[in-house]
């Protein structure tokens, strides 16, 4: 109960921001007669939201799973291949230039080629455009927990006649297990917000970033709007998900993942 208690004092304040932000929109726009194309009324948007909920989950789905293979392919990239640069130093500075190059690469020119390359009615196009976007983040931070051991801890290991590969899944590993927590929370958002972008230049029409195109194309804005809503409640699960997950981790390691 008092588990409870403490949950929903946390959860509150936000809800009651989230409300307070929501009245001040309602009556901005409405005192204001703020165009719709301008911005949309809550009520709007929520009446849009209601009507096409049907349209929205499907769009929701389809952007969730394509978000969810991308992070996944990246996240697990990026660990491998940021354990790989952490035991050569040749490999690591090699990967530094590609990792920054490959961070600024704009989706709006990759999504369009990717097309080109396996077709405009496939997925994969979003998938990899989504575990690039998640590659970045998790291998910058897992690289940077792998290189917070203590000299004093690999000379241990060093003392007990343990392999390279010991050392690193039992020392090495563990000690960035929370960086590589805080790269996938920054990829959870990455992956969803790329996968939505990907999507306004081609594709099925499917996606939730689709279904805004479409909808912003013919004046619809606050049903462009309500598709929104429905891309930041993928966002949101995401970043729920993995911080679930990190907690759990952190609570069956004990004081020492702390």
């Amino acid at each position: 109960m008092t588990a409870a208690r403490t949950a929903a004092a946390r959860g509150l304040p936000p809800v009651l921001l989230l409300v307070a932000l929501l009245a001040a929109w309602q009556t901005v726009v409405v005192v204001g007669q703020v165009p719709a194309f301008l911005l949309p009324s809550p009520s709007a948007i929520g009446s849009e939201l209601v009507a096409l909920w049907p349209t929205i989950s499907s769009a929701i789905l389809v952007t969730g799973g394509n978000s969810l293979l991308g992070l996944l392919l990246g996240a697990l990239t990026g660990v491998a291949v940021a354990v790989v640069a952490g035991l050569l130093p040749s490999a690591d500075r090699m990967l530094q230039p590609f990792v920054a190059g490959l961070a600024v690469v704009p989706i709006v020119a990759l999504a369009p080629v990717l097309y080109t390359m396996y077709g405009a009615a496939s997925e994969v196009a979003r998938v990899i455009v989504a575990a690039i976007a998640a590659f970045v983040p998790v291998f910058v931070t897992t690289t940077r927990g792998l290189r917070q051991v203590r000299p004093v801890h690999r000379d241990l290991m060093r003392a007990y006649g343990a392999t390279p590969r010991q050392a690193t899944v039992t020392v090495t590993v563990p000690t960035a297990v929370p960086f590589v927590f805080t790269g996938l929370r920054l990829a959870s958002s990455l992956a969803v917000i790329s996968a939505i972008v990907a999507e306004y230049f081609g594709g099925p029409r499917t996606g939730i970033g689709s279904f805004i195109t479409t909808a912003a194309a013919g004046s619809n804005y606050a049903r462009a709007w309500a598709f929104v809503v429905g891309g930041i409640l993928v966002g949101l699960a995401f970043y729920g998900v993995t911080l679930a997950a990190e907690h759990l981790v952190r609570r069956r390691a004990g004081p020492r993942a702390r």
